[in-house]
């Protein structure tokens, strides 16, 4: 029998979170936050597969308890209790699970991977807590092909076959019993991480410090670049009518929301975002929607420049020449902006010249936030941003955005259906690749698509 917790009529939420801590029962999770409300909690303990699921279509198979029950949820001890529904997926399902890998040698294919047709069908695989998920929409990201080109980024090295791919939307197949509230038919966006739950960064809402983190698609965790992927029910986040491709692009836009966020960006703040590929573009969205102005985008594409101003006609578009002094492109910079010096800089790209473009572009107290990945070490105008008193921050990924990134998509406030410039099949995914790495294609965002034979 599953143990519980006692929990008195007098004790309040402090006392029951301390009391199920010491369980190990903590989850604080963005997928269920809402506005002014408190984060649910989910439990975590049981990762055992349960031998009781089944996928048969409009059947259900009588619940077999785990070997190892896992404890109900601190909140679940608040409300009636209810039995899971049993996993179910349609049995029409036929097409194989396909995904996109690379290797140490750089190579790039599509074949076959798990989990298997069989086991999803099945719901074999699943472990507590988890769903699978029809891969619809996937946008190839900057870092996909760094570790296809290049191998590495940073300490993060491909050493053994690896399947890229972390910007996902699609629609749930199956659920695990334990999940109740994703039921098969829903439409979800994959918020691609998978926490420890119990480090200091979990356990104080700064998630993606997570000392444990496993990030898909970052070696030697592989990615969601595939037709059918299983995946905490956490970490998937429903999306309702929204499109695929725009449910895709919750991930980069969820950067460039932590980046607006935790750089302070107020209404009539001067701003320079540095480069305009996808996420300078998103970063340039949010600042506008921020009320930023005048806001000043560099980079040495014309053609993107060109795209940035479609996207906000106000936006003031500078062209990075090569061989230009980073001071003299900094004064530039002002002089475009009517004179003013930026408040803050949004640097997109993590290249140094264009770091230390932005360092002596901002005023007297202004800010430098790289949300850009550049090179281990860099060489920086240090006596600039002393006497300047300018602040350097920098960001990691993202947390607790996924909400605040859906609604703004779902209002409108962000329109980013322009962005995916290109579109391929997953059986296509190397010269989607080709495609998205090539400056003379002008890409901007290519997504891979999977079609399936499932209609809900």
């Amino acid at each position: 029998m599953a143990r519980i917790l006692t929990v008195p009529r007098r004790f309040g939420l402090a006392r029951l979170f301390a009391q199920a801590q010491q369980h190990h029962q903590l989850r604080f999770c963005s997928a269920c936050t809402t506005t002014g409300s408190p984060e649910r909690l989910h439990n975590t303990a049981g990762s055992k597969t349960s031998s009781s699921t089944t996928v048969l279509a409009d059947q259900k198979a009588p619940f077999t308890s785990l070997s190892s029950p896992p404890r109900p949820s601190p909140t679940s001890l608040l409300r009636p209790q209810n039995k899971a529904s049993m996993a179910t997926v349609t049995e029409t399902i036929s097409l194989p699970n396909v995904g996109v890998f690379t290797d140490p040698e750089h190579k790039l294919w599509v074949a076959e991977s798990g989990p298997t047709l069989e086991s999803v069908k099945k719901g074999q695989d699943l472990k507590h807590g988890e769903v699978t998920i029809g891969i619809k929409s996937t946008g190839i990201c900057g870092s996909d092909i760094h570790f296809w080109h290049a191998g590495r980024i940073g300490p993060m090295i491909v050493t053994d076959t690896h399947i890229l791919g972390h910007e996902s939307a699609g629609v749930i197949l199956a659920t695990h019993p334990s999940v109740t509230h994703l039921k098969p038919g829903d439409r979800v966006a994959i918020e691609p991480d998978i926490i420890c739950n119990q480090c200091e960064p979990c356990l104080t809402g700064r998630y993606n410090g997570c000392l444990n983190m496993r990030f898909l698609s970052t070696p030697p965790v592989d990615g969601l670049l595939r037709r059918y992927v299983n995946h905490p029910a956490v970490w998937c986040h429903k999306i309702g009518d929204m499109s695929f491709e725009n449910g895709a692009l919750l991930e980069p836009l969820s950067v460039a929301l932590a980046g607006v966020e935790r750089a302070g960006v107020k209404l009539g703040d001067p701003i320079l975002i540095c480069g305009a590929g996808p996420i300078g573009l998103i970063t340039l969205l949010c600042a506008a929607a921020a009320g930023a102005e005048p806001i000043v985008v560099t980079d040495i594409d014309e053609g993107r420049l060109a795209f940035a101003q479609e996207l906000v006609p106000r936006v003031r578009p500078f062209l990075v020449e090569r061989g230009v002094g980073e001071e003299e492109a900094a004064g530039a910079i002002v002089r475009l902006a009517g004179g003013v010096q930026p408040a803050i800089a949004l640097e997109c790209t993590g290249v140094e010249s264009s770091v230390n473009a932005a360092v002596h572009s901002v005023k007297f107290g202004g800010k430098v936030f790289v949300i850009g990945v550049g090179k281990p070490e860099m060489r920086l105008p240090f006596m600039r941003l002393s006497t300047q008193e300018i602040d350097l921050q920098f960001q990691y990924r993202y947390a607790n955005t996924w909400p605040r990134a859906i609604r703004l998509v779902e209002s409108g406030v962000l329109q980013l259906g322009r962005l995916v410039t290109h579109r391929f099949d997953i059986e296509d995914a190397v010269r989607a690749f080709e495609t998205a790495a090539d400056p003379k294609t002008g890409a901007i965002k290519v997504q891979i698509q999977s079609e399936m034979d499932v209609q809900w």
